[in-house]
């Protein structure tokens, strides 16, 4: 009997001893996994101030504290456990699912460059319609646009999570997933709220009785931060076209091979490899993000002729 007992000791010993080890590998994991989804993260970072533009300051931390509430729990408690099932059950969906979402981030990318080239008579019509509703409902209807799309950025994000960690134990798996989703949460909207504030911390610096200095600094600040927050909607674009396109091109083993090679041929030269890779991929999601604009309006016309021939 002690034989055993402690036969079954040196057994359990011996199962920590390598969940250990393998729990060791989590942190590089976790740095892997976070550069992956890099794109996705400054894309999710650039979208989010607009929701709270035009709304009373005082409430902007709450509502992206909302929104980042709202993300945390769905990454952890919806988000990171399908696709750990469907990683289990079906791991053939993983990628089909992940060249789906890369089509909706070319679709998103091109409707957004396609709308700084165009004109939108329409705006006037939107704005006329934002005066009738209270200041809470229209509180209450930017936060849920920013969940919905939230929603879509996070599920990229822990499926291209999930896609780093297939070969790794359970544990593992687990593990990562969960410190991705809670890393790259307070990361984001962490990030958000610093820059959603950056103009009232600005005019707080510019007050007299700091240093001239700082009141100089605090203007430039204030200057500085809305030609921010343009640059950061170009590249949070550039950055949805880029993602977007490479998730498909690597869903395909023939684009796959040929980003390939682009790297090798340039890899004597990594920051050009890398700016032509990304160039490649952000114009070749805009040319993607043209097609599915197409096949939605297509969509759009039929669906709509069949609602109009059913009322009839």
């Amino acid at each position: 009997m002690a034989s055993g007992f402690f036969a079954l000791l040196d057994d359990i010993s011996a199962l920590v001893k390598v969940s250990a080890a393998s729990l060791d590998d989590v942190p590089a994991q976790i740095a892997k996994t976070t550069g992956k989804v890099s794109g996705i993260v400054i894309d999710d970072t650039a979208v989010t101030p607009k929701y709270v533009v035009g709304l009373d300051p005082s409430r902007e931390l709450s509502i992206i504290y909302r929104i980042a509430k709202k993300s945390l729990i769905n990454k952890l408690f919806i988000l990171s456990p399908a696709a750990l099932v469907l990683g289990y059950f079906a791991p053939w969906a993983i990628t089909p699912i992940l060249m789906l979402g890369g089509a909706y981030l070319c679709f998103e990318g091109y409707e957004k460059v396609h709308g700084m080239f165009s004109k939108h008579p329409e705006v006037t019509a939107e704005t006329e319609q934002l005066k009738t509703i209270t200041p809470e409902e229209l509180e209450q209807e930017r936060v849920a646009g920013a969940v919905r799309t939230d929603i879509i950025l996070s599920a990229e994000i822990m499926a291209i999570a999930y896609s780093q960690v297939t070969d790794q134990p359970l544990t593992n798996q687990i593990a990562v997933m969960l410190a991705v989703a809670v890393f790259i949460t307070v990361a984001v909207y962490g990030f958000v709220g610093l820059i959603v504030k950056a103009d009232d911390i600005g005019v707080h610096l510019a007050q007299d009785k700091f240093h001239p200095g700082t009141q100089k600094f605090g203007r430039g600040l204030v200057k500085f931060m809305p030609h921010f927050l343009n640059l950061l909607s170009y590249v949070g674009t550039a950055a949805m076209l880029w993602v977007g396109a490479e998730i498909i091109a690597h869903g395909i083993p023939f684009t796959a091979h040929l980003l390939h090679e682009l790297e090798v041929s340039l890899a004597h030269l990594p920051i050009v490899a890398w700016l032509a890779k990304a160039l490649s991929c952000a114009l070749g999601g805009l040319l993607i993000g043209f097609v599915v604009e197409k096949l939605v309006h297509v969509a759009k016309k039929l669906f709509g002729k069949g609602k109009q021939e059913q009322a009839a």
